[in-house]
């Protein structure tokens, strides 16, 4: 019954306070990642993160915001890491891949301690969850120190207040333009099912940026000379 499946997830909802407390206990409620980790989208973006990793030649991945699992069965990555605020979340994503040891997957505490980093970092469906600045701005820098060649973020790209209280659309372009300048875009994949409200969970309004960092070469000095041997 359509009725009682809605009254089921509005009574497991969790009442929000803060980012943090509403993602820990969403996942302590045995709550999932939410549909775009599902379905036809949950198979749109695997094919399109597939598809980066692949053609880069890229052979490890970190994830900021991993949730349960889910999006992780579809990725094709040579080494993966996980992250997550909840360790509800990872454990859930330990047991379910435990047999694989390819992936990792540990709580953002003990990444940012461990100061680990990847060729890719990615940022799915993560930013407009992140209502306070400051938990977006730490989340930002975390996902850009942890990167070492490219960053891929799934999102909107706007700023504008969310339909729920857990969700605040965020220009991520205008943070790493002020931010992190040495970073810059190289490609962007639009939605290949654009949000719709007539189907909100088939649908979405975020979209894919990719960015590389830039390398900076310094030119020698103008008393530099080569010596051959």
């Amino acid at each position: 019954n359509p009725f009682l499946q809605a009254m089921s997830r509005a009574l497991r909802e969790p009442q929000f306070r803060t980012s943090d407390q509403y993602w820990k206990a969403r996942y302590r409620r045995y709550r999932d990642s939410g549909a775009g980790s599902y379905g036809r989208l949950a198979e749109f973006k695997a094919e399109v993160l597939n598809e980066f990793v692949r053609e880069r030649r890229i052979g490890s991945v970190i994830e900021w915001g991993c949730g349960d699992g889910n999006q992780q069965a579809l990725a094709k990555y040579p080494q993966y890491t996980g992250v997550d605020i909840s360790a509800d979340a990872i454990k859930r994503c330990q047991k379910r891949f435990k047999s694989n040891p390819t992936k990792r997957f540990m709580v953002n505490a003990q990444a940012e301690k461990s100061g680990i980093v990847a060729e890719l970092a990615l940022s799915l469906d993560v930013l407009y969850h992140l209502v306070e600045d400051s938990v977006f701005d730490h989340y930002m820098r975390s996902l850009f120190s942890s990167a070492q060649r490219y960053v891929g973020i799934y999102s909107s790209d706007y700023d504008k207040p969310g339909h729920m209280p857990h969700v605040r659309h965020r220009s991520f372009s205008r943070w790493i333009a002020d931010n992190a300048p040495d970073w810059h875009r190289i490609a962007f994949v639009p939605n290949r099912y654009p949000y719709d409200p007539a189907e909100p969970d088939q649908t979405s309004w975020a979209n894919f940026g990719f960015f590389e960092k830039s390398i900076v070469v310094t030119a020698p000095p103008d008393d530099w000379e080569t010596e051959l041997i």
